[in-house]
């Protein structure tokens, strides 16, 4: 199955050269290039599964269709959003965005001016994003691997490239798979798909994934199944996670306002055994 993206035609059917996804991927259209006609893969099989290589690509246009851009990451500069992803493990964005904010108020949103506050003074200016105790070490954990090692520069810490980043980024204590990707993707601008909670949701209660997938398996599915890119991954994961608050929610989701209720098995969504 060739899944390459093209900017010109190649599918001649009417449905196959309507399926365009706008500015999504890029500054000029394109469309989805498959070698067989995209219609029909999108029709389920018996079981009400649909054909692997399509799904991904299908549900970003129906979720971009029902949503559209979602203009993530909320950070004014890459550093803020390093501290932001370091802040924002257990609690709101709205919670993150008052920390930030003392962060600002006090000229500290700087690698070397944050990481020379002492830890007392930090935990109080963290004090909004909660657990500021936890999350106050845990940033400086961070502050000391790119002073130590970068000398505080963001350009010479992403110029490392991905994988081997991506691996230096985990050894630090306190940094996490989803920080580490939302690091690399959003300041970064590295093609490292992050996945969350409503990632593991929406793709588990659709069949996609199992319910026991971890989250380098998911992840490396949604990296198989759609381009290396970073504009991609961006919206993609900001849109799952849009569905996952409006529509496909923990408890009593509300499948029939889903632009994703089409796609699920014909018995409706699966549940943990």
């Amino acid at each position: 199955m060739n899944t390459r993206l093209s900017s010109g035609r190649r599918d001649s059917c009417q449905y196959c050269s309507a399926v365009r996804c706008g500015n999504v991927l890029g500054e000029s259209a394109v469309i989805f290039s498959f070698s067989t006609c995209w219609a029909r893969l999108l029709e389920p099989d018996r079981r009400g599964r649909y054909h692997e290589s399509v799904i991904l690509t299908e549900v970003y246009r129906r979720l971009f269709d029902a949503f559209g851009p979602q203009h993530w990451w909320p950070g004014e500069t890459a550093f803020e959003m390093i501290v932001g992803a370091m802040l924002t493990q257990n609690t709101s964005w709205q919670n993150v965005e008052r920390a930030l904010a003392n962060l600002r108020d006090a000229d500290l949103l700087e690698p070397h001016a944050l990481y020379a506050v002492p830890v007392e003074e930090l935990e109080e200016l963290l004090r909004p994003a909660g657990y500021f105790r936890v999350k106050a070490r845990r940033l400086r954990s961070l502050l000391q691997f790119l002073v130590d090692r970068y000398d505080g520069s963001l350009e010479a810490m992403f110029a490392i490239g991905l994988p081997d980043l991506r691996q230096q980024l985990l050894d630090v204590h306190g940094v996490g798979p989803e920080t580490a990707d939302s690091i690399l993707l959003y300041a970064g601008r590295l093609p490292s798909f992050v996945v969350d909670a409503y990632t593991h949701r929406v793709f588990s209660r659709h069949g996609w994934i199992d319910f026991d997938a971890d989250y380098h398996q998911i992840q490396d599915y949604v990296q198989s199944e759609l381009p290396a890119d970073v504009p991609t991954y961006n919206e993609f994961h900001a849109l799952l996670v849009r569905l996952g608050k409006d529509c496909c929610r923990k408890r009593n989701p509300k499948c029939a306002e889903c632009p994703l209720r089409g796609m699920l098995p014909k018995s409706g969504p699966l549940k943990r055994e």
